[in-house]
């Protein structure tokens, strides 16, 4: 059992039970979390007997999901986004938990030069310098999409940029630097690391990084509700912090 298996198995010998018949859960998760799922999963399902079925999209692609009918048992998105589930009956009250933070990087093909990002000022001229620059179309509900729209205007760069901007509907970002879609790209730290073919250049500076906090919430029409708690349990828990950090995220309140 490598490091990371003992760890996972050591929290769930803490905090999940075997039950009595197998559940299945399914989990609607926003994009950044997903490589944190992917990782914790297995080890979960191993040790409860439960399956877990996740289902990946853009924050606004999971609340349109939710809102047209889409069962669940656990969802994992923004603050803002769990706020407005709870408030239309989607989740259970009180069952909101912070999982993880993470910031805004800047990535790049393998090989290729690094940019300099070490300031606002350096990271503008490297935007602009660009031939092209690639991140999540805000149309799509993507957080990070959003984040840098905006970002762009506060910088005063955004007539530069938007034109020779390569808008991502969903996915990473970096699957299209890779391929030579696009010079450079921004998107999160988490969606960056697990891409083959590209280089986390670092992240933003300081002044202007954005953090998205992911927050689980059980479905209020759930009929795993405790399998679903246990998963929430895990995936919240002390230990899990060394997949995070695996996974370029840390836990929500550092």
């Amino acid at each position: 059992m490598n490091l990371k298996s003992a760890l996972i198995a050591g929290v769930l010998a803490m905090t999940v039970t075997q039950s009595v018949g197998a559940a299945e859960i399914t989990v609607l998760t926003a994009g950044a979390f997903k490589q944190v799922l992917l990782a914790i999963v297995p080890e979960y399902e191993k040790q409860t007997g439960n399956t877990v079925k996740v289902e990946n999209d853009t924050v606004g692609a999971v609340i349109k999901r939710i809102e047209g009918g889409a069962a669940f048992d656990v969802v994992i998105v923004s603050p803002a986004a769990i706020g407005g589930l709870a408030k239309d009956g989607k989740v259970l009250p009180d069952s909101q938990t912070n999982l993880a933070r993470v910031g805004v990087g800047v990535v790049i093909k393998e090989g290729a030069p690094l940019p300099d990002i070490g300031s606002v000022e350096a990271f503008k001229r490297a935007l602009i310098a660009a031939k092209s620059v690639a991140y999540i179309d805000p149309a799509s509900g993507g957080s990070s999409g959003v984040f840098v729209d905006k970002l762009l205007d506060k910088l005063g760069v955004a007539t530069e940029i938007r034109p020779k901007a390569k808008l991502i509907a969903g996915g990473a970002v970096a699957d299209h630097i890779a391929n030579g879609e696009a010079e450079i790209g921004i998107h999160q730290i988490s969606e960056i690391l697990p891409v083959k073919g590209v280089t986390l250049v670092g992240p933003l500076p300081r002044e202007i990084q954005n953090y998205t906090v992911y927050v689980a919430g059980i479905g209020a029409d759930s009929k795993q509700v405790d399998a679903a708690k246990a998963l929430v349990e895990l995936l919240s828990g002390p230990n899990a912090a060394a997949v995070l950090k695996s996974k370029g995220m840390e836990p929500a309140d550092s």
